[in-house]
């Protein structure tokens, strides 16, 4: 037999808990640093952009770091507020507060609460695999909807504009007026904050690297700050002898700058139940507790492959872990939390090596925010909209629709739909939305339509030491579930072999996650091969594109 090779095996594991603290103390404390300048500026503007005040998106990972890195099933995660539930946080200030944003962000903090409730049953039933139930197509859809309804919101704030828009499409309709009307010297701020993330991306240099973009951004941002004076407000004029613009007088001030209480404790705010017995309420429990842990899960899991010593979360443990730091998130007024994967990469790359790195960044957040609360007032908007704005681009970047369209066309078509779906409706039904469009894909590629239904499946030891897997019928994301279930069972660093001759068709969900399984086994010494592809027709020429059996 021709197994694949297994890549070389990874160094020896650092040690964990308060050995693994002696251990690797100076590295984490060195990462875990450098990770709190990467934080602060994005939690300060995540939250705002939530609809919650500033200091909500710091307690949150203050949270994360400080408790939930103690108890939470991974290793190398940063645990705090994400980008990606901007939108159903916001929604759900929206539409509980209906017009009052207090009252939003206090019934939407008893959401939070009951979603980490939620999150905790989950991990206890052991539905970290949950994940493997969506097509990977819906959920890079949601997350490139997600990005584009960032832009729409954050574009305005770069520039120093607030459009007169009630409804997502009337706010993306309004950025050519918000042009037009920017506020020059809030423009410079975020339009440089937006050039030096494009150019940091080009940056080659190991130690230039070292100094994290975001905060160059807020540094650049509060220099121009002082320059403009944005802590008095005053009206300036802005080219007055140019006949083409609209008006030269502009307004500018503190209304400008990031505003946090004087007192830390003064932050904390405290959720309100009156609502809970309504279905609106509820909605919004829902979309938290399951677009939160669909995103963490994905993340965890991303960084699993990133890991050099390539340790594996225990997924279950981690989203409750991540519940219980949501049920208090929920308590003291911090938005709900996932594993983040942008400050985790950053976290690996620093040198990171067990989950103090995450404890050590929450800390210095909170010695930071406690000590020197008169520092974040000074960094402007702007700098934290430009943040999310380029976030937002990278969710939804060219590249993401190029990468879906070579996997296939019907790829595409369930990215383009669960994207509409997202924005013409919620993030809950425009996913549902996508993941049906994905099943009627499937029940067209598939010959025999007894098939799509059900897939049979087998594991053998065949051989001492090499497990044979069989698969039957239509293998796609609905049934996959059951095939995962029965491969976590093969022990390690043995030989497993795929056969996929007698399937009628496979979707590239299934696809994905056997060449993951393939890679992650190879990485812990094993060895793993898929066989039978050749019996089947690609739609495309992209090694994980959805095949068929040929008629």
């Amino acid at each position: 037999m021709n197994y694949a090779r297994p890549s070389s095996h990874s160094p020896e594991a650092p040690l964990t808990g308060i050995p693994g603290l002696l251990q690797n103390w100076r590295v984490d404390v060195l990462s875990g640093f450098l990770v709190f300048l990467i934080a602060l500026p994005l939690c300060l503007g995540i939250a705002m952009a939530s609809g919650f005040p500033p200091q909500a998106g710091i307690i949150t990972a203050i949270v994360g770091g400080v408790l939930v890195s103690r108890i939470n099933g991974s290793y190398v995660t940063i645990m705090g507020p994400a980008a990606g539930l901007i939108v159903v946080i916001l929604d759900s200030v929206q539409e509980l507060g209906a017009g009052d944003a207090m009252a939003g962000y206090r019934y939407t903090l008893a959401a939070v609460f009951f979603a980490g409730i939620i999150q905790i049953l989950m991990g206890v039933m052991k539905a970290g695999k949950m994940s493997a139930f969506f097509p990977s197509s819906a959920v890079h859809g949601m997350l490139a909807a997600i990005g584009i309804i960032i832009m729409a919101k954050q574009i305005h704030v770069m520039i120093g504009v607030k459009p007169e828009a009630q409804t997502l499409f009337q706010t993306i309709g309004a950025i050519p007026a918000s042009f037009r009307d920017m506020n020059p010297e809030v423009a410079v701020i975020g339009f440089l904050g937006i050039g030096i993330l494009a150019v940091w991306t080009f940056v080659s240099n190991r130690r230039l690297k070292m100094i994290p973009a975001p905060l160059v951004v807020v540094v650049v941002g509060m220099a121009l700050a002082q320059y403009f004076d944005l802590n008095d407000e005053h009206i300036y004029l802005f080219l007055p002898n140019a006949e083409f613009m609209p008006h030269h007088e502009y307004t500018i001030g503190p209304k400008f700058l990031v505003s946090l209480p004087q007192n830390f404790l003064a932050g904390f705010a405290f959720p309100d139940f009156a609502r809970v017995g309504e279905r609106l309420f509820w909605q919004q429990v829902f979309a938290i507790a399951l677009v939160g842990s669909l995103e963490s899960l994905l993340s965890a899991a991303a960084v699993d492959k990133l890991d050099p010593y390539k340790r594996a979360s225990d997924l279950n443990r981690d989203i409750a872990a991540v519940g219980v730091g949501n049920t208090i998130c929920g308590l003291i007024g911090g938005l709900p939390m996932i594993a983040e994967i942008v400050r985790s990469s950053a976290n690996i790359n620093n040198g990171a090596r067990t989950g103090w790195a995450n404890f050590f960044h929450g800390l210095f957040l909170l010695v930071f925010v406690a000590l020197f609360p008169n520092v974040i007032h000074e960094i402007p908007l702007a700098s934290l909209a430009a943040l999310l704005v380029f976030t937002g681009y990278r969710l939804a970047s060219p590249h993401e629709f190029r990468k879906t369209l070579e996997i296939g066309w019907d790829q595409l078509g369930v990215f383009l739909i669960t994207i509409i779906g997202v924005l013409a409706t919620d993030l809950l039904i425009g996913v549902a939305i996508g993941v049906v469009a994905e099943f009627l894909f499937h029940f067209w590629r598939s010959i025999n339509w007894r098939d799509v239904l059900g897939v049979s499946r087998s594991v053998e030891e065949r051989a001492p030491g090499v497990f044979h897997v069989e698969v039957k019928g239509a293998a796609f994301f609905a049934n996959y579930l059951a095939l995962k279930s029965d491969l976590s069972r093969i022990p390690q660093g043995k030989c497993v072999v795929f056969d996929l001759s007698q399937a009628s068709s496979i979707d590239h969900t299934v696809m994905e996650n056997l060449h993951h399984y393939c890679e992650d086994y190879r990485g812990k010494g094993g060895l793993a091969e898929i066989r039978g592809l050749d019996q089947l027709v690609a739609t495309s020429n992209h090694p994980l594109a959805p095949r068929k059996r040929s008629a």
